[in-house]
Parts: structure tokens; sequence; C-alpha cells
């Protein structure tokens, strides 16, 4: 059998795997909260795990080596700032938002939350936050189709648009038919797989360029830069790097696991091995991307073609077929596993926060549950037409998406659960000017009138946590039911801890 034959069989055990964990998470979807949320079943590994996939995504294992491999450490900026901001992420918003959400009449959404804290009579924080995640999820799920696409492409010669359309046809499937736990589950799965995929290809590439030592010589014989952290970067640079990790404060597809957990308390275990997992996986990354550069220039014969496929073409070179088919696996395991946790909170923003909001409020569970799986094959439709020209890198598609989460929803979440004093059109006018400020800032340095390159996710970020404090002030007014649900989540929150 030809090599693409032994790891096109690892693919298809992977893809079949991932089906009947769809099939079984069918039969235990019953109700809206189950589609949506789980039902806040899932236990802490299901929980840590399931988060670090679905934030990944293709460019951990894509993106990320691909960049490190052309300028050197300097993109490794990206994996401090992600480290920082994801631990922040579990120590302070995971537990207060678990407790939050389940004061504030049980929500099983982020705009959900934001109306039911706010208690927000007009609904236009709902549905502003519903269109917002929308928007900038479409363009989310295009760059894993895109990573889906590149796979296929780099990894056995099938056309670009064909690769496209199998990732999204099995991802769309046991998404919309199993909903948030088949995300789960299936993100948990696909966690292992990258964890371990990313530990293997440079474990076994050091032996090949001669070990640490002759390695790292090796990459300083090409171009000593590549070793330095601050060799081509600038001070801006640094910042607009660290500042991904403002990131995480905002992203739907992540914080909604936190809501998702059984207990505020088990949020402590799941940081700890969600930590660990982020960790490791991204020296990984970073060891794969720099072991790269001395393999390839060792072994001339061997032609990468795109950088973006550093780790894919090194795991087909180095081990046998079928291993290789399911390290190739866990880079699809990467791109799925954010494609589908992006198209179930893209549903739930149609369905619960927008259809249910303003034109069927006293729908049955069994109706919206329907919609929402119209709604995650309606929304991968577009995104599939939007990837369907490759135009953009994997890497440059996160960071515009990612800043866009980051700059409008990131101050708003925060300041939501620790901040009495915070109004609705406070959270309203952060949410406009935080995303208005990421597309109007990503425009103009396009077009050259901002002559630096700063990650649009800072301006944005900073904007939304001004306007947030400044109506805020000007419009709070004492609301003695807001008062006591903003004491008992602290109550419930001190005394499952």
């Amino acid at each position: 059998m030809s090599d693409g034959g032994y790891q096109l069989i690892s693919i298809a055990v992977y893809m079949a795997a991932m089906l009947i964990i769809g099939w079984f998470s069918y039969n235990k979807t019953r109700n809206l909260s189950d589609f949506m949320l789980g039902g806040r079943s899932l236990g802490p590994a299901v929980t840590a795990l399931s988060a670090g996939a679905a934030d990944m995504s293709g460019w951990l294992l894509m993106g990320l080596p691909g960049g490190i491999y052309v300028t050197g450490l300097a993109d490794a900026w990206i994996a401090v700032g992600l480290t920082l901001g994801s631990y922040a992420n579990w120590f302070f918003v995971a537990p207060r938002l678990r407790s939050y959400t389940k004061v504030a009449n049980d929500s099983i959404t982020i705009p959900g939350y934001l109306d039911n804290r706010f208690k927000d009579s007009t609904k236009l924080l709902r549905i502003i936050s519903g269109i917002v995640i929308l928007i900038f999820f479409t363009f989310y799920v295009s760059s894993g189709m895109v990573s889906g696409g590149v796979f296929f492409e780099s990894s056995f010669g099938i056309d670009y648009h064909t690769g496209l359309l199998i990732v999204a046809g099995i991802t769309v499937a046991y998404t919309l038919f199993g909903g948030f736990l088949a995300v789960s589950y299936t993100d948990f799965l696909q966690g292992l797989m990258m964890l371990v995929a990313l530990l293997l290809v440079p474990a076994i590439a050091i032996f090949h360029t001669g070990g640490p030592v002759e390695t790292f010589d090796t990459i300083r014989s090409i171009d000593p830069a590549l070793l330095d952290f601050f060799k081509g970067t600038t001070t801006v640079g640094i910042i607009s790097a660290l500042a991904w990790g403002l990131g995480y404060f905002g992203q739907p597809h992540i914080i909604v696991r936190f809501m998702a957990i059984k207990t505020v308390k088990e949020t402590a275990s799941a940081r700890r091995i969600g930590m660990s997992w982020m960790i490791f996986s991204l020296l990984g990354t970073v060891f794969t991307a720099l072991i790269g550069i001395a393999f390839f220039e060792k072994f001339p014969q061997y032609n990468l073609e795109n950088p973006e496929a550093v780790f894919l073409t090194l795991g087909q070179i180095l081990v046998h077929p079928l291993v290789a088919g399911f390290l190739l696996a866990a880079v699809l395991a990467a791109i799925m596993s954010t494609v589908s946790s992006q198209l179930i909170v893209t549903s739930s923003a149609l369905i619960q926060d927008l259809y249910k909001v303003l034109l069927r409020k006293n729908g049955s569970d069994r109706e919206y549950v329907f919609l929402g799986r119209m709604a995650v094959l309606v929304v991968s439709i577009i995104a599939a037409v939007l990837a369907f020209e490759q135009d953009n890198t994997i890497l440059n598609l996160v960071a515009y998406a990612w800043a866009g989460f980051g700059g409008s929803f990131g101050p708003v979440i925060l300041l939501s659960l620790f901040w009495r004093k915070m109004t609705n059109w406070g959270a309203i006018a952060g949410l406009i000017s935080g995303a208005a400020t990421v597309i109007i800032w990503a425009k103009l340095t396009d077009i050259g009138v901002i002559p630096f390159q700063l990650y649009e996710i800072v301006p944005g970020f900073i904007v939304n946590l001004i306007a947030i404090i400044i109506v805020s002030l000007l419009t709070y007014k004492h609301n003695e039911t807001i008062e006591q649900e903003f004491s008992e989540s602290v109550r419930l929150l001190k005394d499952e801890n």
C-alpha cells in the first residue's frame, strides 16, 4: 500500500470516530440547554481540553509554526502573550462567569448572560452581541476552512477546494446533530491528539538534526537572528504579540466552556489541566518550527514549499505512514475542534439571541433545536464561500477575528463580572466602540494611514474600556435586583470554593 493510502486510512478512522461521538451526543441531546450548553454537565478534564482545542485551531500546528519558521523566535512572543492571557482568563473569568450565569436566570449564551446581567429591557445589548458574534465568527470559521483546504492540498495533493469541503462536511455533520456535547467530547479527544503530535514530531526530528546542540548551531549558521526574541521585531511588534493574551476574555467559543462546567469548584482543576496542556502544546509548536529550520537545511532533498506546512511535512517524512496519518489527523483535529466550537456558538447567537428575541419568543425547544441545526448549516455554507478563494494566510485571518472578539467582548465580560455599577448602556457603548475600532484600525493600517503595525486588539480594548466606564458612570441607576444578583454570584463563588 502506498504512503498516502496508509495516511488516508488513519484520517478515515479519525473522521469516523468524530461522527460516532456526534451520534452518541445526538442521543443525549434532549432540549435547547443540552444542544447549546451540554446541560452544564462537563467535568474539569473535558472542560479544560475542549477549551484548549477550541482555542488553538489550525494555527497552532500550521499558522504559528509557519510564522516562527520564517521569522524565528520574534514570532514566539505571541505564545507568551497567549499563555499569560489564558491563565488570567481561567483564574479571573472562569469561576465568576460560571457562578454569575447560573444566578442570572441560568443564562446559556454570552449575549443571554449580558441581557440578564443588566436587565436590559430594550434587548439591544443581546441583539448587538449576537450580531457581533455572527460577523466575527463568520471570518473565524472561514479561517478554519482555509486551514482544512491547505491541509489536504499540502498532505495529499488534493485540490484545495475539495479539502475545504471535506473538512466542512464532517465538522458540520457532528456539530449539527450532536450540538454542544458532541463539540466538547470531540474537542477533548482532539486536544489529546494535538498534544501527543506536538510532542512527538520535534522529539523525533531532533535526532535527525544531530541533537539539541547541533540543531541550534545549524540554526545560528543560517541566521543568528532566528534565535533572538528581539531581532526582527520592534517594541510595537512585541506589544502587539503580547496583546493576543487580551483576546481571551472576549472569545465566546472559549468562555462558554466556563459556563458549562458542573461546579465553580471544578474550575480550579480545569485551570491546572488546561494550562499544562497549553504550555506543553505551545512548546511543541515552537520547537517544531525551530527544529524544522535545521532539518530542511541539513536535508535539502526535501522541499518545503509552504512554511505553514512545516509540521505536516516533518510528520510525513519522519514516521511510518500509518503513524503519520494520525499526526496529520491531529492537524485536522485542531482545525475541526475550533470550527465546531465556533459553529455551535454562532448557532446559539442566531437562534437563542436573535430569532427567539426578535421573531418567536414562545416556540418549543424542539423547534429551537431544529433551527439551531439549520443555523449551523447556513453559517457553514457562508464561511465556505468566503474561504473558497484563499487570499490570506491562516494566521492573518485568525488574528483579525481574535482581535474582533477581544476588542468587543473582552472589557464587557471582565467589567460585568467585577464592577457593580456597570450598566447596559455602558456595555452597548463598549461593544460597538470596541468592534468599530478594531475594524477601522485594521483598515487604516492596511491602506497606510496608520504608519505602524500595532495589533488592532490594543486600541479596540482600550477604547471599549473607556467607553464602558464613562457611559456607565453617566447612566448608572440603583437597581435592587441587579445588586442582589451580583451579591448572590459572589456568595455562590465563595460557597462552592
